[in-house]
């Protein structure tokens, strides 16, 4: 029964939050704001993490595939679409949803802990609308494109260790880059990191707006909005790809 009451909360929560903003211009900076420090802030760890994954995926690739019937360009291919596929929608958006996810859901909650969340509804000012709103948009606006970025600087990645090992050519991974090419796995990658996006900004702003209790509540919620995220996460990717896929 708490899980229905939970999701019924969360439903009548987003049912407050997608109401028309009362000053477009208020919202604009608002969600310039926000995708400055959900997403642009947010470059650097994506990019550390793709260029990782992207290296390691094709060494172990690469020293797992040894066969002299499978041929070398495999190992770029296989690169390439592990990356579109999973990694650079779907780890990236579980580390997002560590990062971004603890700090909305830390800011909303010290927001109902110093009352000013009261505040905004004692002015008449749709609190749900004007503190969610912009997050969910600046989310959905900015993660295709880390999305696109973390591809492709996984791939760089797996250039680089490519060329540091000496495993195979260089043009070997390239050519296995553009082999059998399906540009579908882009739209199913783009939609998961869509849906994703949305998880990772209104679960945790669900649980940062409901806090109570005091400064220990907000870290606690904080703990909960990027587990539950993180199990969202996991359930979406599975049914997107049955989806998609199948």
């Amino acid at each position: 029964m708490k899980l229905l009451y939970h999701i019924g909360h969360y439903f009548l929560l987003m049912k407050r939050v997608f109401s028309k903003p009362e000053k477009a211009g208020v919202f604009f900076r608002l969600f310039i704001r926000e995708v400055e420090m959900l997403g642009i802030n947010s470059l650097g760890i994506v990019i550390i993490i793709s260029v990782f994954m992207g290296a390691v995926i094709t060494l172990q690739t690469a020293y797992n595939i040894e066969s002299p019937l499978i041929p070398d360009y495999l190992i770029g291919l296989t690169a390439r679409d592990s990356m579109i596929l999973e990694f650079s929608s779907t780890i990236v958006g579980l580390i997002l949803a560590g990062k971004v996810g603890s700090n909305v859901a830390s800011e909303i909650g010290t927001m109902r802990m110093s009352e000013q969340i009261d505040a905004l509804e004692i002015m008449g000012v749709n609190s749900a609308n004007h503190l969610i709103l912009p997050k969910i948009a600046a989310a959905v606006f900015i993660n295709p494109f880390l999305n696109i970025i973390s591809i492709f600087v996984g791939l760089i990645g797996g250039y680089l260790a490519i060329l540091l090992s000496g495993t195979i050519s260089p043009e070997q991974y390239i050519f296995g880059l553009h082999f059998a090419f399906i540009p579908f796995y882009i739209t199913y990658s783009l939609v998961k990191t869509v849906l994703f996006a949305f998880v990772i900004t209104s679960v945790p702003a669900y649980h940062g707006y409901y806090a109570s209790g005091g400064a220990l509540e907000v870290g606690r919620s904080s703990t909960r909005a990027v587990v539950y995220s993180s199990i969202l996460i996991l359930l979406i990717n599975v049914i997107v790809t049955q989806l998609m896929l199948a």
